[in-house]
């Protein structure tokens, strides 16, 4: 199978990358794949969603680093996202930080447009 294309990024002037069915399906061979902008996507979106909840709960976070791993099968297309998401959150306890974490997963506007991929969430204080 193949194919190839450009993807450009305008609004952030990053510049016009490469893609190729086997970037994302083979070896990335230094180009990006959709799964790779969408993991971008994911994990940003998260974490915006993440940090704005735990502020408006009066315990903003110190740091928030958080990466989505994106699966994809060829012949399935993407079948799971795993998000991990490591925070230092003073004040906060364990288990308001897993509520928040679970309800940032919920509400990020990138995970509901994922409805129907699986999304699993490691999160945890550091």
């Amino acid at each position: 199978m193949g194919g190839e294309g450009k993807v450009s990024l305008d609004s952030s002037g990053l510049g016009v990358y490469d893609v190729t069915w086997a970037s994302r399906a083979e070896d990335p061979g230094g180009r990006t794949s959709p799964e790779e902008l969408i993991a971008a996507a994911h994990s940003t979106c998260y974490s915006m969603a993440l940090s704005h909840a735990l502020a408006g709960a009066g315990t903003p976070p110190a740091s928030v680093d958080t990466r989505a791993d994106v699966t994809f099968q060829p012949g399935e297309g993407i079948t799971g996202i795993v998000l991990t998401v490591r925070a230092s959150v003073p004040g906060i306890s364990a288990e308001d930080f897993a509520a928040a974490a679970q309800g940032a997963k919920e509400n990020c506007p990138v995970s509901k447009a994922l409805t129907g991929t699986t999304i699993t969430l490691d999160a945890a204080l550091v």
